[in-house]
């Protein structure tokens, strides 16, 4: 220590004899205390100002706003000045209930009225047109300069077999299915294997009554059938192919095609029968003795004569 030191500054230890020789010690120890107080304080204070910081503080912005100065009275007898920008005020009277009206919905659909477009007639005098038809036969007089005229409507049970030999009626189809506006259907006739192709039966329409006849239309879906029409009068047809009361209206033919109408002799006269003759099988129907063939008329059509 110095020796004008009476504490030792690193261990705290007194000089010797500086308790019991110096009355004035216990200022410098009070010192020290007073001093550790204020620096204490002072580190507080820091430590609040360092946590205060960054915090500021509202500022009120305080705006003076001047009044608007009352418009003056006018003068007596002068008119007061209009307000610019504002119109004359209104009074909007409320609604009461009950005195506002629906208006009505007609529920009534509205028809629209058909548009007419007129048609302009042919002139007068003009030639009506003619079809000509000439189908495809072989042997047979063909329809030429026919018209096409529409078939005959008959009865549902105008057509029947005509078996004048008396084969067995299960070797037959049904005969109405020859009439019945349906080429898919057909009236069927099985080849005797025994004869073939030889065969002697037809189809026999009944128009009821005697009729002028121009044509008969065939569809069938065994082509090359030997074919030949024939017709007659009186209550009953005639019991034979070979009676004399059968007028023959087409030559003996065969017929190749699938589709034919045949031009009918003798249109001055009138027949209540007329027979579709069938007197010889194509080849591909003959069949054999286990799986006979068959020959089909799919649809018959005549044609009235004018």
């Amino acid at each position: 220590m110095d020796p004008a030191q009476d504490w030792c500054l690193n261990c705290g230890a007194g000089s010797p004899g500086s308790l019991v020789t110096r009355a004035g010690g216990w200022r410098s120890g009070a010192t020290i205390l007073a001093a550790t107080a204020v620096l204490a304080l002072g580190a507080a204070a820091a430590a609040y100002a360092a946590l205060s910081k960054g915090k500021g503080r509202s500022h009120v912005l305080t705006t003076t706003v001047a009044a608007a100065a009352a418009p003056a009275a006018p003068a007596p007898g002068a008119t007061a000045p209009a307000t610019p920008g504002l119109g004359t005020p209104t009074t909007v009277k409320p609604v009461l209930p009950g005195t506002f009206k629906v208006p009505k919905i007609p529920l009534k659909a509205v028809t629209p009225k058909p548009l007419h477009i007129p048609i302009t007639p042919p002139s007068v005098g003009a030639a009506p047109t003619t079809t000509t038809t000439t189908p495809s036969s072989s042997g047979g007089s063909p329809a030429q300069g026919e018209t096409n005229a529409e078939a005959m409507l008959l009865d549902t049970n105008a057509a029947s077999t005509y078996n004048p030999y008396a084969y067995p009626v299960g070797e037959f189809g049904d005969p109405s299915l020859t009439i019945d506006g349906d080429t898919s259907t057909a009236w069927t006739a099985q080849v005797d294997p025994a004869v073939a192709p030889k065969m002697a039966e037809g189809v026999l329409i009944d128009l009821k009554t005697a009729r002028k006849l121009s044509a008969l239309g065939l569809t069938t879906s065994t082509p090359g059938m030997m074919i030949q029409v024939y017709g007659a009068n009186g209550a009953t047809p005639p019991t034979s192919i070979t009676d004399a009361a059968w007028v023959k209206l087409s030559p003996n033919l065969v017929e190749k095609s699938k589709h034919v109408r045949l031009k009918l002799h003798s249109p001055k006269k009138a027949f209540r029968f007329v027979t579709l003759w069938i007197s010889r099988a194509p080849a591909a129907s003959v069949g054999t003795p286990q799986a006979p063939g068959h020959v089909s008329v799919n649809e018959l059509e005549l044609f009235a004569a004018h």
